[in-house]
C-alpha cells in the first residue's frame, strides 16, 4: 500500500498515457503520436502513422509534447537497441516500450527544468537539421542545373 506522501509525487511526476499498437484503420480522437517499434530506428517518434508502429495516446497537448520529445530523446541516445530482439528485422516490444518511457518520464518530469531546457535545445536542434536538409537538398539541385546545362551545350544530353 502507498503513503499519500508517495501517491502525490506519483502524480506529480507521473505523465498519464497508454501504448497500442497501432491499427491502420484506426483514428484517435485525443492527442497522440507514433512510435517506431520495427527496424534499427525502433523507438522513433513520428507525427504520421507507418505499418509497423505503436500509437502512444496522451490525456492532453502539454503531456504530448513532453512525451514525444522524451521518445525522441530516447531514440536519438540509442536507448530502445537494449531492448531489440529479433535476428533478421529487430523490433521492440510494447511491453518494454512502455517500460522504458514510463521510467524515462518518471526520471523527466522530477527534473522537469532541466528537461524542458534539453527539450528546447533540441527543438532547436531539429529546426536547424531541417533547415541544413533544405540547403543540402537546394545545392543537390543546383548541381544537376548546372551539369544539365553543361550536357545540353555540348549536344551530349
Amino acid at each position: 500500500m502507498r503513503s499519500a506522501a508517495s501517491k502525490t509525487l506519483m502524480a506529480h511526476c507521473m505523465k498519464s498515457f497508454r501504448i497500442k499498437t497501432h491499427r491502420p484503420d484506426g483514428s484517435y480522437n485525443q492527442p497522440h503520436f507514433f512510435i517506431l517499434n520495427r527496424g534499427l530506428n525502433s523507438g522513433k517518434p513520428l507525427n504520421q502513422p507507418c505499418p509497423n508502429c505503436f500509437v502512444c495516446l496522451i490525456e492532453n497537448k502539454e503531456d504530448m509534447e513532453f512525451l514525444y520529445w522524451l521518445c525522441f530523446g530516447l531514440w536519438k541516445s540509442k536507448s530502445f537497441h537494449h531492448f531489440l530482439k529479433g535476428s533478421v528485422i529487430p523490433f521492440v516490444t510494447i511491453d518494454e516500450t512502455r517500460k522504458l518511457i514510463r521510467e524515462s518520464s518518471t526520471k523527466a518530469s522530477c527534473k522537469a527544468q532541466a528537461f524542458q531546457k534539453a527539450i528546447h535545445a533540441l527543438r532547436l536542434l531539429d529546426t536547424n537539421e531541417q533547415k541544413i536538409k533544405v540547403a543540402l537538398k537546394t545545392i543537390d539541385t543546383a548541381r544537376q542545373a548546372i551539369f544539365y546545362d553543361l550536357m545540353k551545350d555540348s549536344g551530349a544530353g
